[in-house]
């Protein structure tokens, strides 16, 4: 008899905690990622990417595209939904990731609900399988999947997704194994968005969710895939991570008696994940009655594995090329946070990153890596500011605000929601009804099709 490999671990370990059920704050979060992620995906409606997305596909179809007119084929409307819900950098996160899992999870599972007439006890497994098994993923081999220039949002959540597509509809154990194989051979994404700002990072989210889908379908028909997808020679962390030493009880090893995905989370600015507690940090700072001109310097300390992201090469990141580029650039988040006063959808435009004292003052950061510095494990920031006349004021965060260390309430998220959708034009209508539905969504056929408009 063959060894069981880690797949096969993964798959059986979820079907046991599925057949159990869900407990109530599983249920909860899951109804807290179908929020946030609709309100991202209107926000985002309108956006020119968004926009290109739904010229390259094909109208027509069943499942939805959260505030675009019409129904879709559910690979396309997974693919629309989680770009959008990930293209201004505003979801869920995860910290030991860094992996954003309701971009990924929900419009997959959702979709192919849509397609294939799941109920909502469906939907509820698929999403929590899905995001659990995203989470838990990206504690197997922390840091190396970004180190070798990839975006482990897209490659584990392809895999995440195909799991989460694959429970909500029902598929054996062999059928989830092969499509997890098959998802091997359709994951990646690589980061060199971060280049000149490319919008090729908010498509990971959905493609991820596409490939999920279809490589769930694909299985489903018998098609055979590797068992050993992600430990083998030549498997998932050997092609994308470089390693097939990875931590794999991370991922099934307390699965079921403890749920990762509690601790997700959501996200107070629009902006990358590490930034966070930087903005945090030049807010505070931004109360102490001195302005942008009367700074001479200011220095951040740092983890290495931000530098490559969020601070070199340090030019371009005093001068990012676009709106979107200033994501991914500490020196300007600590900037545009400190002269407007905030970090919302509405400080990431082509105005701010021309403008002239927020520029200035972007120019003025320098960083220095602290080797005890926690990361991945938790995201922290320093920002130090010192003034023209000599005067020296520093602001510390410990941790991420939105996650299990500060999270944010079910009526924050709601605020959030609304918050979003009115940036991409819904009414409060709209916006109440979604939040009704929200409430029963995972206790009936989850049906998104009254919120194409």
């Amino acid at each position: 008899m063959s060894v069981q490999t880690v797949a096969e671990r993964l798959v059986e370990r979820l079907s046991l905690v599925a057949s159990r059920g869900l407990p109530s704050p599983v249920r909860n979060r899951c109804e807290e990622l179908l929020i946030d992620v609709a309100g991202l995906c209107v926000a985002a409606r309108n956006s020119d990417y968004v926009q290109a997305l739904i010229r390259s596909v094909d109208a027509g179809g069943p499942s939805t595209a959260i505030g675009h007119g019409g129904g879709f084929r559910p690979e396309d409307a997974a693919m629309i939904n989680g770009s959008a819900a990930h293209g201004e950098d505003f979801d869920d996160t995860f910290e030991g990731g860094p992996v954003h899992s309701g971009a990924v999870i929900v419009p997959a599972v959702f979709a192919a609900c849509e397609r294939f007439g799941g109920d909502g006890r469906a939907a509820l497994t698929g999403v929590a399988a899905g995001v659990e098994t995203l989470c838990r993923l990206s504690l197997v081999a922390p840091k190396l999947i970004h180190k070798a220039g990839f975006h482990p949002t897209s490659v584990l959540g392809a895999m995440a997704a195909t799991i989460g597509v694959s429970f909500a509809l029902g598929l054996e154990r062999k059928q989830t194994v092969d499509a997890l194989g098959i998802a091997g051979s359709m994951a990646g994404g690589i980061i060199e968005y971060l280049a000149e700002g490319a919008w090729t990072k908010r498509l990971h989210a959905g493609w991820a969710a596409r490939v999920g889908l279809h490589a769930a379908r694909i299985g489903r028909e018998g098609f055979l895939g590797p068992r050993t997808v992600f430990e083998g020679g030549h498997g998932l962390f050997h092609g994308f991570a470089h390693t097939v030493e990875g931590d794999f009880d991370a991922l099934t090893g307390s699965l079921g008696e403890e749920w990762l995905m509690n601790g997700i989370t959501f996200k107070p600015y629009a902006t990358g994940t590490m930034n966070q507690p930087y903005i945090d940090c030049a807010l505070r700072l931004a109360t102490k009655g001195f302005a942008a001109e009367d700074v001479s310097e200011v220095l951040c300390e740092t983890a290495e594995g931000y530098v490559h992201r969020l601070w070199e090469p340090l030019a371009s990141k005093h001068r990012p090329a676009n709106d979107y580029a200033a994501k991914f650039s500490t020196p300007f988040n600590v900037a545009v946070a400190f002269v407007t006063g905030s970090a919302g959808l509405d400080a990431f435009t082509e105005n701010s990153v021309r403008d002239a004292t927020i520029l200035g003052l972007a120019a003025k950061v320098r960083y220095v890596v602290d080797p005890n510095n926690p990361y991945p494990k938790s995201y922290t920031g320093h920002v130090k500011m010192t003034l023209k006349d000599g005067r020296v004021f520093e602001e510390r965060q410990p941790h991420i605000r939105g996650g299990v260390h500060e999270p944010l309430s079910r009526a924050d998220i709601e605020r959030k929601f609304a918050g979003n959708a009115r940036h991409g034009g819904w009414s409060e209508g709209q916006i109440g009804r979604f939040l009704e539905f929200a409430k029963s969504a995972y206790a009936k056929t989850p049906d998104l099709s009254g919120f194409r408009g």
